[in-house]
């Protein structure tokens, strides 16, 4: 069985009509006072779980500043993003096994003028999941955590025209499984935007803040 969960009820909907297998929870990560219930519900009803992977984040270009454009995306991405982690890691911790897989962003590497707090959230991902790995390298026990970094993917997140190296939504989501299925402690996707990652750690400051 596979849960799902998200806000759109009839996204949910169309995809548990199409394999009896899913199992859906109506969930919105920023609300702080129902989503570990919700999260415990959907748990009792697969009877556990062995992957849980957390994909919701929002991003909004925002040159202007609008505040509660920033607000959404820091509501979302950061203080939603770390509950549902939190309870993810500590459940794994007492069932001494599990596997976490948070979806962050080549975003993550360095800031950007455009939307300051999307990429800033994103970072704040990647150094989430890592200081979660170092946690659970330090238990000993089979608990894995998987940052998957995608580049552009084309879906609605990905705004604008002719968008650089945007990867087909098929393409993008067998290389993911794949990277979850072989448990990487992290994955870009495509797998060519590693050489943009590198370029990215690579460029110096005085030349990226003119970009």
């Amino acid at each position: 069985m596979v849960g799902i969960t998200g806000r759109r009820v009839e996204l949910l909907d169309q995809l548990c009509a199409s394999s009896p297998s899913f199992v859906k929870k109506e969930m919105d990560v920023t609300d702080m006072e129902s989503v570990v219930s919700q999260l415990e519900e959907l748990t009792a009803e697969l009877g556990g779980f062995d992957l849980i992977i957390i994909s919701s984040g929002v991003g909004e270009i925002n040159e202007s500043l609008d505040f509660d454009i920033e607000k959404r995306t820091i509501d979302t991405n950061v203080a939603g993003f770390t509950r549902v982690c939190d309870w993810a890691f500590n459940r794994c911790v007492e069932q001494q096994s599990g596997h976490l897989v948070g979806i962050s962003s080549i975003a993550a590497l360095r800031g950007n003028r455009y939307a300051p707090a999307y990429f800033a959230s994103k970072a704040y991902q990647m150094n989430y999941l890592e200081g979660l790995r170092q946690k659970a390298r330090s238990l000993k026990k089979p608990i894995f955590i998987t940052d998957i970094r995608p580049g552009f993917v084309d879906t609605a997140l990905a705004k604008g025209e002719n968008v650089f190296w945007a990867a087909p939504v098929e393409k993008a989501a067998k290389q993911i499984y794949s990277a979850i299925c072989r448990k990487k402690k992290t994955a870009y996707i495509t797998k060519r935007w590693r050489l943009v990652a590198v370029l990215l750690r690579l460029l110096p400051k005085m030349i990226y803040d003119r970009v």
